[in-house]
């Protein structure tokens, strides 16, 4: 189970049993093989865009729809590595007091403080979405698995491939290798509205699987501190730890979220659910299955809300729109004429109610695009067209999911991305640093071990200096010595590591 802290010491606590890792970092790539493979497969979603009934009740049985939906929804066993962890240095591994009673083999078996845990057992849920074998479901269920096994109502089993992972969001898709398998259809999220009676299905704390009802409590949730793009449903449907990757349907039976998190005291359901929305799930999974990763959209802008002082500052009737803070030089609002102070109040024709809501707009937008935004400046609006960029984005120096992949490929697990301006002044990295960024490391890669974390920027692979991420990706794939030696800017300042994979097998 995940759980993520808040200033009210109320968790937010993600949906999965057992091995489930905590979610970081950036959209994954694969391997170019992979990404030619899975270009080439089709979907066929099933998709009800019309508006739910809202004819008055009561529903006597909700049997009917179950009994429709249920076949649809399974349950998720995932078997993560085994990985190698350092201990706090408050165990005192090293210290003559323990060796006085455990003898020499304990330091020796904890060389350093270190230990290898076991491989561990995590339980979720998914929702097949197509006859063929695609299965939605969390990032936080399959992350780091190294088998997943996928379970039918009517106790048939299969063995999962991870087909690709956003921890962005926090969406994967999984496939089984079967035919005619039942579907659940998804409705147009967009159109869920606050009191809407809903279903929540999935395999709550293993007991098998369980339907429960609620309605949708409120609707774009986000600024929890999950994931990077936050626009939850929110529900009070009892959901619980194992309902992670499970499905949220409405009275009609179709899909409008996939259960995600839950905020709570004691780890259990406090009637504050969250799911992802179907819509925003579409397009992740659309993207993870055609190009094997996520290209979100970039604007090169930051943003912020507009608080009721700022409104009265910038003569805003309300609070609406998403206030311009800063310009990334020579990004794509720069080039387009966006400038400090400048209010966004439109986005391509749609109101902005805040920054978030921007955030999320942007990144669904298809780079290449142009789009007229309606802005505020100095008291008066005009409306600028700005052509949207790639997210400078996260490359995977080398995919490592599959445990028969045939990789060449170095610092399997470390994920780098762009170091853009933006980037830069979060992480306080000095100009005169260049390279790539880190944007996830995966805690059981020989790369973790040799102390590579999230943040530190590689300046040199293999006395090679490095500018980007592609080019990152190049230096380390196809290979033949699996020993790479990397300049690092970490802390304030550089130093030389070796990632030793001559062992990994």
């Amino acid at each position: 189970m995940r759980k993520i802290s808040t200033q009210l010491s109320i968790g937010v606590v993600a949906l999965a049993l057992g091995g489930a890792a905590l979610v970081t970092g950036s959209a994954l790539a694969v391997s170019h093989s992979e990404t030619s493979q899975n270009k080439a497969a089709t979907l066929n979603v099933p998709v009800d865009e019309s508006p739910v009934q809202r004819a008055a009740g009561p529903y006597t049985s909700f049997a009917p729809i179950v009994k429709k939906v249920t076949p649809g929804v399974v349950k998720v066993v995932v078997t993560t590595k085994s990985s190698t962890v350092s201990a706090p240095q408050w165990f005192g591994f090293n210290d003559p007091f323990w060796r006085r009673f455990f003898g020499d083999q304990f330091g020796r078996q904890m060389p350093n403080g270190q230990f290898n845990t076991p491989r561990q057992h995590g339980l979720g849920s998914g929702v097949i979405v197509t006859k063929d074998g695609y299965i939605l479901t969390n990032n936080h269920v399959v992350e780091n698995a190294e088998d997943v096994k996928v379970t039918l109502q009517d106790g048939r089993e299969f063995t999962a491939k991870v087909v690709g992972r956003d921890p962005k969001s926090d969406v994967a898709v999984i496939k089984i290798d079967a035919k005619d398998l039942p579907t659940v259809p998804m409705a147009d999220s967009d159109k869920v509205q606050v009191g809407d009676i809903v279903l929540a299905i999935g395999n709550p704390f293993g007991v098998g699987q369980t339907v429960t009802t609620g309605i949708v409590s409120a609707t774009g949730r986000g600024n929890l501190g999950i994931e990077d793009y936050e626009d939850f449903i929110q529900t009070d449907a009892a959901i619980n730890p194992g309902n992670s990757g499970g499905a949220l349907v409405d009275v009609e039976g179709r899909l409008i979220g996939i259960n995600t998190a839950i905020y709570s005291r004691s780890g259990g359901n406090m009637g504050i659910g969250f799911a992802i929305p179907s819509d925003l799930a579409r397009n992740v999974m659309d993207s993870l299955i055609q190009y094997g990763h996520v290209t979100r959209g970039y604007l090169g802008v930051m943003i912020q809300d507009v608080t009721p002082a700022l409104a009265k500052e910038f003569k805003l009737k309300d609070t609406t729109g998403a206030l311009i803070g800063d310009v990334v030089p020579k990004g794509p609002a720069d080039k387009a004429g966006l400038k400090e102070g400048d209010v966004v109040l439109d986005y391509d024709g749609k109101k902005v109610t805040d920054s978030r809501h921007l955030k999320l707009t942007v990144g669904e937008t298809k780079p290449g695009t142009t789009v007229p935004l309606r802005i505020l400046r100095d008291g008066a609006t005009r409306t600028i067209e700005v052509t949207v960029q790639p997210l400078p984005g996260s490359e995977q120096l080398a995919q490592n999911n599959n445990s028969n992949s045939n990789d060449t490929g170095t610092l399997n697990g470390v994920t780098v991305g762009d170091l853009d301006q933006q980037t830069r002044q979060e992480l306080k990295v000095p100009e005169n640093v260049k390279g790539v960024v880190i944007t996830e490391v995966q805690p059981d890669s020989p790369a973790a071990e040799a102390g590579l974390k999230q943040g530190d920027v590689i300046e040199e692979i293999n006395r090679h200096p490095v500018k980007t991420a592609e080019e990152a990706v190049r230096m380390t794939e196809h290979v033949k010595d699996k020993v790479t030696l990397l300049r690092i800017w970490s802390d304030g300042g550089s130093h030389f590591v070796v990632v030793d994979e001559s062992k990994v097998g």
